[in-house]
Parts: C-alpha cells; sequence; structure tokens
C-alpha cells in the first residue's frame, strides 16, 4: 500500500516538473525582452527540474526501497545556480546595455550603476 502511495506521489511531482518546464519554455517564446526571458529560464526551469528529480527520488524509493543520495545533490545543485545564473545573464544584459522593452515602468539600477 505504501509503494502505491510513493510512486503516486512521483508522479505527481514528475507531472508537475514538466508542466513548469513547459512553462518555461513557453515563456521563453512568448515573453518580449531578454530580462523576462532570463526569468522564466531561470525561476520555472529551477524549480521544474527540481520537482522531477524528486520524483525520480520518490520512485527509487518505491520501487528498489532504495536512497539514492546523489539526487538530493542534484536537486541541491540545481537549486543554487539556476538562479544564480539567471541573475548573471540579466546582469550582464544589464550592463552591455541591452534594451527593455516598452511596457517597462521603473528601472531600478539606474541610479547604482
Amino acid at each position: 500500500m505504501i509503494d502505491i502511495i510513493v510512486n503516486s506521489a512521483a508522479m505527481i511531482f514528475i507531472i508537475l516538473g514538466a508542466l513548469l518546464s513547459f512553462a518555461s519554455a513557453l515563456g521563453l517564446y512568448r515573453l518580449p525582452d531578454v530580462y523576462t526571458r532570463a526569468h522564466a529560464a531561470s525561476k520555472a526551469s529551477t524549480l521544474g527540474v527540481m520537482c522531477i528529480i524528486s520524483g525520480v527520488l520518490l520512485f527509487f524509493i518505491g520501487k528498489d526501497h532504495q536512497f539514492q543520495p546523489s539526487l538530493l545533490l542534484a536537486i541541491l545543485f540545481i537549486f543554487l545556480t539556476g538562479p544564480i545564473g539567471g541573475h548573471l545573464i540579466m546582469r550582464s544584459a544589464y550592463y552591455t546595455g541591452t534594451p527593455y522593452t516598452k511596457k517597462t515602468v521603473r528601472d531600478d539600477l539606474k541610479d547604482a550603476k
């Protein structure tokens, strides 16, 4: 009975991660400028990949009754590097003068240069 619950939770995590990754890809396609695209790529895909890896971790616990610590390390690595990479992309785009979209309301970093 517990195997069914763990496998169901794994399936939910994997489906949720796939939907978040799809939303990230859709954001890359639909959003207007590099800043919003980098935000979609870093935040939604990081959460999507973390959900998929969590689902795989639960699947192996339910199927083989075996814990995989390397999957926890992968989750930690994705959690640390994904948002930082997106931030660095946006920061370098800002400092090279990449223009905003016309709908941008304010520039918080204008006075910080």
